[in-house]
C-alpha cells in the first residue's frame, strides 16, 4: 500500500460519471488502483443495472439522477451533486467526461472542493457538431476548464490532440497527465491465432451503434469491396444508445443485417470470442474519441484494425504497423484498405497490435499512471477556491 499524507484515516476519492454502466465497463481499473492505495472510493452516478458490480469491487455508490439528452437538466444535476459533495467532503473529485466536468466542477466550486481530476475521455458529439448550440457548448466547456485550473487540478487525457482543443497546456501552468484509455485486462482478452479459413475475410465492428462511430461507413465499404470481387463479410456487434442523438435506428440495423455478407448481432457480452472468430477489426469512426476501447480490445486479442486517421485512433494504431489508417468519412478508401488485407499482413499487424497493447494499454499501465496522479494530488495543499 502506498504511503499517503495524514489527511484522515481513509482519504476519499469521489468519481462523478453520468452512467453506472459506463463506469463499470471502462473505469474499474482506476477504482481498484485507488482502493489499493487505501482510498475510500465513491461513485456518484445514475444507477441502472450495474450497482452490484461496483459494490462488489468495494465501491460505495451514490445515485444521482441525470438526463444526458438535455442540457437544461444540468442545473438540477449540479444541485444534487452539491448535496453529495457537502455531505461526503471528498479529498479528490474525479470527473469523467465533459458533462460531468461541467456539473461536477460547478458543484465542487460551490462545495469547496480543492482537488480535481478532470478527465474528458474524448470530446465526443459536441466537437463534431456544427451550429450555434454546439459552438456555445464548446465555449462553455473551455470556460469551465479555465475556471477549474489551478495547483489542485490535474487534466487527464487519453490522446495528444485534446489538450489544445480545451485550451489546456503546461506552458500555462496546467497540470496534465495521460493514460492509454481506461485499460484492458490482457488475460481476459488474450491473443489468439488468426483463424485459418481465409477467404472470406471476416471483419468485426464492435461499439455503440451511433452514426459517428462509423457502422454505416463500415457497411458501405464492405458492399463496395464485395462489388469489386473481394470476398469479405462484416459482423456488427453493439446496441443503439437511445439517449444519444446520433443513435442508429434499430430498423436500419435490422435492414443491414438482412444484406448479403453483413450480420447485426446486437449487444455482445463475450467480446474476446468475437475477436477469436474475426480476422481483423473495422472501426471507421469520426466521433471525437479519447482512445476507443473497442480498438484496444481488438489489439489485445492480436487483431489488426482498419480505422480512421482521427484523434485517439491514430494514437493507438500506426498505419501499416498495427493496422491501416484511412481518412474519415471515406467509404471508398475504407474499401481499398479492406482489399489490401492478406493473411500474411493480418498475422504481422496482429502480432504488432498485441505488442503495442502490452506496451501502452494494459490495466496495469493505467493503474500505475492514475496512482501517480492521485498520490501527487494528495501531497499538495491547494488554496480554498476563490469566491466568484
Amino acid at each position: 500500500m502506498t504511503n499517503l499524507p495524514a489527511l484522515r484515516a481513509a482519504p476519499k476519492l469521489l468519481f462523478i460519471v453520468t452512467e453506472d454502466w459506463f463506469f463499470a465497463s471502462h473505469f474499474l481499473p482506476m477504482a481498484r488502483a485507488a482502493r489499493r492505495m487505501g482510498l475510500d472510493v465513491i461513485v456518484a452516478t445514475q444507477v441502472d443495472r450495474h450497482r452490484g458490480v461496483l459494490e462488489q469491487a468495494g465501491i460505495r455508490v451514490i445515485p444521482v439522477a441525470t438526463d444526458r439528452r438535455s442540457g437544461f437538466a444540468v442545473p438540477q444535476e449540479v444541485a444534487r451533486l452539491v448535496g453529495v459533495l457537502r455531505h461526503e467532503r471528498p479529498d479528490i473529485v474525479h470527473c469523467i467526461a465533459l458533462r460531468s466536468i461541467i456539473a461536477g466542477g460547478l458543484a465542487g466550486r460551490v462545495s469547496g472542493v480543492r482537488r480535481y481530476v478532470l478527465a474528458p475521455t474524448g470530446l465526443g458529439h459536441l466537437w463534431i457538431s456544427r451550429g450555434r448550440r454546439a459552438a456555445l457548448g464548446r465555449a462553455v466547456i473551455k470556460r469551465a476548464a479555465a475556471w477549474l485550473r489551478g495547483p489542485g487540478t490535474v487534466f487527464l487525457f487519453e490522446n495528444a490532440d485534446d489538450p489544445a482543443e480545451l485550451g489546456v497546456s503546461t506552458a500555462r501552468g496546467d497540470r496534465i497527465a495521460f493514460v492509454g484509455g481506461a485499460g484492458v485486462d490482457g488475460n481476459a482478452f488474450p491473443a489468439r491465432p488468426i483463424p485459418p479459413d481465409f477467404p472470406p475475410l471476416r471483419l468485426a465492428f464492435v461499439g455503440r451503434m451511433l452514426w459517428p462511430k462509423g457502422a454505416g461507413l463500415a457497411v458501405e465499404a464492405v458492399r463496395l469491396a464485395r462489388a469489386r470481387g473481394v470476398k469479405v463479410t462484416l459482423d456488427l456487434y453493439g446496441a443503439p444508445d437511445r439517449s444519444n442523438p446520433d443513435a442508429i435506428p434499430e430498423q436500419q440495423l435490422e435492414a443491414w443485417g438482412r444484406a448479403e455478407g453483413i450480420s447485426w448481432h446486437g449487444a455482445v457480452e463475450d467480446v474476446p470470442r468475437v475477436w477469436s472468430e474475426a480476422h481483423a477489426g473495422l472501426l471507421p469512426t469520426y466521433y471525437r474519441e479519447g482512445i476507443p476501447r473497442a480498438l484496444i480490445e481488438a489489439m489485445a486479442c492480436g487483431r489488426a484494425v482498419i480505422t480512421t486517421n482521427v484523434p485517439g485512433c491514430r494514437d493507438a494504431v500506426r498505419d501499416g504497423i498495427e493496422g491501416l489508417l484511412v481518412p474519415p468519412r471515406d467509404a471508398a478508401a475504407l474499401a481499398g484498405a479492406i482489399a489490401a488485407l492478406t493473411p500474411d499482413r493480418l498475422g504481422e499487424m496482429g502480432a504488432a497490435a498485441r505488442r503495442r497493447f502490452e506496451e501502452r494499454y494494459t490495466e496495469e499501465a493505467v493503474m500505475a499512471a492514475i496512482t501517480g496522479v492521485y498520490r501527487d494530488l494528495l501531497a499538495v495543499s491547494p488554496p480554498a477556491p476563490a469566491r466568484r
